[in-house]
């Protein structure tokens, strides 16, 4: 039904930036919540920010300040820029509906280490 290809991530030294992209494709690709989540080594996959149609934003108190989620509906695509990273955020990065609703891709690698 929906398909989510997440990219841009890498390795990074702490302060620097990354923008991670997700593409979706499929039949359905303007529902109105999508959101970026992440799961680090030893723990549960968590949400760290989310955004409506409209462009409403929300974000977990640990990423707020740093992060920035967007979206352009007519590229169909999701971004994640991410500033000022820190090793806590080393993680493997996901894009889906604001509630997990779609299958989970692959995911793109965030690593932060100097």
């Amino acid at each position: 039904q929906v398909q989510l290809v997440e990219s841009g991530g890498g390795l990074v030294q702490p302060g620097g930036s990354l923008r991670l992209s997700c593409a979706v494709s499929g039949i359905i690709v303007s529902i109105r919540n999508m959101g970026w989540y992440r799961q680090a080594p030893g723990k549960e996959r968590e949400l760290v920010a989310r955004i409506t149609n409209d462009g409403i934003t929300n974000y977990a108190d640990s990423v707020k300040g740093r992060f920035t989620i967007s979206r352009d509906n007519a590229k169909n695509t999701v971004y994640l820029q991410m500033n000022s990273l820190k090793p806590e955020d080393t993680a493997v990065y996901y894009c889906n509906s604001g509630i997990g609703f779609y299958g989970w891709g692959q995911g793109t690698q965030v690593t932060v280490s100097s």
